[in-house]
């Protein structure tokens, strides 16, 4: 048990060592539960590239370009739920990838992105969609100005500063637009179970482990609030499913191509999602 600073809780609280990982450290504040993983040599730059998207790294999808029918699925009704909240309006998505939630989106959106991997952004561009290479930072953010719709989709875990970030979501969300973001829920029973072995528990890739309450405290010092949680079932590629269990099992195998364009439903209640809302004043 350390002292340690929580971006969560805003202050330093006492974290607890929980296991080692891919030789890194994994923390965990015993106040809001929230998760991090100690990679101090960690560049997201060089990590994420066309390797991560393409079955060359264990930690990554199997193969992402040839679940583009499945995971477009999953999108729409991805854009189905946004608009519960939202009907329509400039919608932004940090770590947009390849661009399929934007090319569902753009039916009811005015639809902008920002990626790191190079490859992707160029491939979201080529494709006519509006995204910038890079991080979420203010120069990019500056470029894309206010929205009304701001997605972190498997996203937040990523960050090196997630609070950061949200600082700047924050300032560029127009009054009473909302935040849509999914991740790993590491209170779930299947992640206090399975532990070092959780399916999401893959540093340095993964730097963060949220939990709701994290998630309420970080969300509360930039002023938003909890509009909606909950653990959503969705359609997974089968070849990624292959793909993490060969993973979890020690097993290194060649993606099943095939097996890409098959959707499986899944819900292992150890993923969440929430809305944040900015106050409309």
């Amino acid at each position: 048990m350390t002292d340690r600073a929580c971006v969560a809780c805003g202050k330093n609280s006492p974290h607890v060592f929980r296991f080692k990982v891919n030789g890194c450290e994994i923390w965990q504040c015993e106040c809001c539960g929230l998760g991090r993983a100690e990679t101090p040599t960690f560049n997201p730059k060089s990590y994420y590239t066309v390797d991560y998207f393409s079955g060359r790294r264990g930690d990554g999808y199997s193969d992402y370009l040839g679940a583009e029918p499945v995971l477009r699925r999953e999108f729409a009704r991805s854009v189905d739920f946004v608009r519960r909240f939202t009907r329509s309006g400039r919608l932004l998505d940090l770590g947009c990838a390849y661009g399929f939630f934007l090319k569902q989106a753009r039916c009811h959106f005015e639809v902008f992105g920002i990626e790191l991997a190079e490859h992707a952004a160029a491939s979201c561009r080529d494709a006519g969609l509006n995204v910038l290479s890079g991080a979420a930072d203010g120069t990019n953010m500056e470029q894309i100005g206010k929205v009304d719709v701001i997605t972190m989709f498997d996203v937040i875990e990523h960050l090196p500063q997630p609070g950061k970030v949200l600082a700047l979501c924050y300032r560029y969300l127009k009054p009473g637009g909302i935040i849509v973001i999914t991740t790993g829920d590491f209170a779930s029973i299947v992640a206090r179970w399975t532990g070092a072995k959780w399916r999401l528990m893959t540093p340095p890739q993964h730097l963060w482990y949220f939990t709701k309450e994290s998630l309420l405290r970080i969300s509360r010092q930039f002023g938003l609030s909890m509009e909606h949680f909950d653990h959503p079932a969705k359609r997974v590629p089968l070849s990624l499913i292959l793909f993490q269990l060969q993973r979890m099992l020690g097993v290194r195998s060649l993606p099943i191509k095939v097996a890409s364009r098959i959707g499986i439903p899944v819900n292992l209640f150890d993923a969440m999602r929430v809305v944040l809302r900015k106050g409309a004043s």
